[in-house]
Parts: C-alpha cells; structure tokens; sequence
C-alpha cells in the first residue's frame, strides 16, 4: 500500500494536517507499533503525519514535577539520572521494551496512546498518578491517566490530538516503585503479566497490573488495605488484585495462571518498594 508521508514543522502544522485528512491519517512517532499495524494490514492511513523534531523528546523537571515529552525514547528514560532511586520502575519498565535497538526509537508517548493492555510502561505512570497533556485544534488540555485509557486500542485523545507529555509529581524522599514483568523473555516479549507498585513510608501505596484486563488498571481495594496494614497486608493486596482482574486465556498463559501470577507479583513489588524505602535493596 501507499500513503503521503507529512514532516511539518511545528506543532500547530502537524495538528493542521491531522484535521486537513481526518480519520485518513495518522500520527507517526517511532513508528515501532505503527508500521506493524500496516504492514499487516490491520490499518490502512492514507497520510502519515511525523512528530519528529518538534521538540516533543526532551526529559523535564520543575520544582514540583517532572515532564517527559512524548518523543522521548524508552532508552532515554533508562538512563535518565533523576530516574535511578525513588522512580527505579521508571526505568525497569522502559529496559524491558523490546531490544535496545526498539528502545532507541520506541516513544513514551507512542507506549500510552497505543493503549494496549500489556504496555510496559503504564502501570508505572498510572502509580505515579501521572497526567498526559493533549494539544490539538481546541487547545491544550490536561486528563488524568487513569481516565485517559479507555480499553484496548482506544483513548480519549481526539483526532486532531497530539499527546505532548506526561507529567507526574517528584515522589518524596521516602518512597520507593517497582515494576515487576512476566514473560516467556525478559524483553522482546508482551507481557503475560506485569505490575508496578508505588510505596511511600507514610502509607500511601498505588497498585497498577496490565495485560490483566482489557486496559491496564489501578487497584484501589489493594491499595487501601496496604495502606491500613503495611507490609503484613502485601500478600492479601495480591490476593485481591488477582480477584479483580479479568485475564484472558491465550497462547502465552491461562486466566488462571495469571491470577496466580498477578497475586504473587503485586506481593513481590510490595515487598522490594518496602525493602527500598527500608534501603535493604537497590
């Protein structure tokens, strides 16, 4: 198939084409999904609008948060220094995406918009609470993660939409995250399983598991009962994470056996949060 290949130069231009073309055209960042997609033919734009160079890449921080733009590769974010204590999920999850030539090109911001269940990177955005920033023909608007993510494949980012960063508070100095993925490889690999967990020493605690469900989900029955009983509550957390999931079976895993791996992990990432704020582990 063919299609019309669009470099605007700014923002605004890109967003002009999008509306210019609608539902024909697509937004093309590392295209590492994208042109997946098309070469199976499973879509089938007529223009392909590129995001590169419009100052989209950059890693953030200001007094309060930080700011990862949305063309920031996976890569970047592993060695991102301010990634290295209290946000280390941050970058478990980015090292696991694909091979270190798919984390060059790869985009945060392509692993949120493509909403798949099984992203690697979401459930450690959805601990931190973390907004996305869309910016399109109506302006600039600002949604929570959470509710951004609809189900599998699908958004609330409108057509003309361009998602430019995802934002998230600094954690404080007593806090820890973890993200923990299963798969028949380390990388290279969807997830059958994977969960981030988010732990401050005054009992905050977010609990987020993909490719458990159609989206990737925060669960907050877990997160209540851990922030009432500490780590003695970690292995029922898992046990009611695992009742709250709606897992498939596939070719890679049975719903039962994801249950079962949803239950151990969420304890498991409880637990190295805990030993990192305890600084038993790294």
């Amino acid at each position: 198939m063919s299609f019309a290949f669009h470099r605007p130069d700014s923002i605004d231009a890109a967003i002009a084409v999008a509306r210019e073309h609608g539902a024909s055209a697509r937004f093309l960042a590392g295209g590492t999904d994208l042109i997946i997609q098309i070469n199976r033919r499973r879509i089938a734009p007529e223009h392909l609008i590129s995001l590169a160079g419009l100052g989209l890449d950059t890693i953030g921080e200001t007094g309060s948060e930080f700011v990862i733009g949305a063309m920031a590769t996976h890569d970047a974010v592993v060695g991102h220094p301010a990634f290295q204590k209290q946000l280390k999920a941050l970058t478990e999850a980015s090292a696991v995406v694909g091979g270190r030539q798919v984390r060059n090109i790869a985009t945060v911001g392509g692993n949120i918009v493509n909403a798949s269940p099984a992203a690697d990177l979401v459930p450690v955005l959805l601990t931190l609470d973390a907004t996305v920033e869309l910016r399109g023909g109506a302006g600039t608007r600002t949604l929570p993660l959470d509710r951004f993510l609809v189900e599998r494949g699908r958004t609330e980012r409108r057509p003309d939409e361009i998602l430019t960063a995802v934002r998230f508070d600094k954690p404080p100095a007593d806090s820890a995250t973890a993200f923990l993925k299963a798969g028949r490889r380390k990388a290279m690999e969807i997830s059958v399983i994977c969960v981030a967990a988010h732990l401050v020493s005054d009992g905050k605690a977010r609990i987020a598991i993909g490719a458990a469900a159609s989206r990737t989900l925060r669960v907050p029955a877990a997160e209540a009962i851990v922030e009432k009983g500490g780590r003695a509550a970690f292995a029922e957390a898992g046990r009611i994470a695992a009742r709250q999931m709606s897992p498939i079976d596939d070719v890679r895993a049975s719903a039962r056996y994801r249950r079962l791996l949803v239950a151990a992990m969420v304890e498991r990432a409880l637990g190295i949060c805990a030993d990192r704020i305890e600084g038993k582990s790294t």
